[in-house]
């Protein structure tokens, strides 16, 4: 059986790798990098690597030769090609190669949410469909990990900034999320067309909270509106394009997208997830 990771040089990715070789030789491993620079660190790891981009189709059939099973980790929005073009390659180079099984990163809720962030994803699980290939859909929540700046900051002292109000959000660690798809890649788990793949929904005052305890450190926590948020981070120096992406997630967690209730993380791990303080101290440990 042959296994082909794309992003496989992304934090996800890389964390994958690593679940990966713990189930599998790495003669059935193939990862997709998109320049030699970045296939040369896997390489050295002993690992197959395919130099290609989702931009460019005829690499990606060639990237996809006998490959059984995939690992399909969504691209960032914004190049030069649309994302959704982007995911288009993908499946219909899978579908060519005759890829036997894709696992894709999605978005929570699927096709019932109403983000943005969810759009392309929403195309990409129809064309996925649409295609026939057996699919996993690997609705991830939110990376603890996406929080970075803010995090760091409050454990240095400063104050812990948001302006999603009581808005729920399903954090996880994201090397738990790539265990997950890996063992949903591999067959370990017998895994249905959706997963939901959420930690226990909490505020951002109960991570704050939590966060206090992981650091050991008191801080200020600051509940705002999206005009104070705007102008608090731009002081702080962060670029108006991020800023706006920023206040566009503190907006969907606002209105409960991505307040998602489900057990399907854990089924897939075989155990619970690490405990919110616990996950924080690893967090800012590394």
């Amino acid at each position: 059986m042959n296994y082909l990771l794309t992003g496989a040089t992304g934090e996800l990715g890389t964390h994958a790798l690593h679940y990966l070789k713990e189930q599998v030789g790495t003669d059935e491993i193939a990862a997709l990098a998109r320049t030699e620079e970045q296939a040369a660190k896997l390489r050295e790891q002993g690992i197959d690597v395919r130099v290609a981009d989702f931009s460019d189709y005829a690499s990606l059939l060639e990237a996809f030769d006998g490959i059984d099973r995939m690992l399909f980790v969504s691209s960032q929005p914004g190049g030069a090609v649309s994302r959704g073009e982007q995911h288009k390659n993908v499946v219909q180079a899978a579908k060519e190669k005759n890829v036997s099984f894709i696992a894709y990163t999605s978005f929570p809720k699927g096709a019932d949410s109403a983000s943005p962030l969810a759009q392309d994803h929403i195309l990409t699980e129809k064309m996925i469909s649409d295609s026939h290939i057996p699919h996993t859909f690997l609705r991830n929540n939110w990376y603890i990990e996406n929080e970075a700046d803010t995090l760091h900051a409050a454990a240095e002292g400063h104050p812990f900034a948001y302006s999603a109000g009581e808005g729920k959000v399903g954090w996880a660690l994201k090397r738990e999320f790539a265990e997950a798809a890996v063992n949903v890649l591999t067959g370990k788990i017998t895994a249905p067309e959706i997963l939901e793949l959420s930690g226990t929904p909490i505020t951002y005052t109960e991570l704050a909270a939590a966060l206090k305890t992981a650091s050991g450190r008191e801080f200020e926590v600051v509940a705002m509106n999206d005009a104070d948020y705007k102008a608090s981070l731009i002081k702080n120096g962060v670029p108006e394009s991020i800023v706006g992406f920023i206040l566009m997630i503190q907006n969907d967690i606002r209105n409960g997208e991505l307040a998602v209730i489900s057990d399907d993380f854990e089924k897939v791990l075989g155990r619970p997830l690490t405990p919110m303080v616990e996950a924080l101290k690893e967090f800012l440990q590394n």
